[in-house]
């Protein structure tokens, strides 16, 4: 079940204005949760948990983000220093 958040519209709004927002906070409270609940369908979900794809990201982020156009949910995006 999905809880609301206060946040949604400022994060809305933030999507709109800026091409790319960072969430953060603290573990476990939901972050990537919101996110994906807002962003439905229309951004590609990926994930830096998943080793191949970080070593991906920080060995090659041009080819990464051939790979994984935008627009695209990047989780643990801390794992991958070279995509800033």
């Amino acid at each position: 079940m999905y809880y609301n958040r206060t946040l949604e519209d400022a994060v809305l709004r933030a999507s709109d204005q800026f091409p790319v927002i960072l969430v953060t906070g603290p573990r476990q409270v939901g972050k990537t949760t919101l996110l994906q609940h807002l962003c439905g369908t229309e951004r590609r979900y990926v994930t830096l948990d998943d080793l191949t794809i970080r070593l991906l990201a920080n060995d090659d982020p041009v080819l990464f983000l051939q790979r994984f156009p935008p627009p695209v949910l990047i989780d643990e995006i801390q794992y991958a220093p070279n995509l800033s």
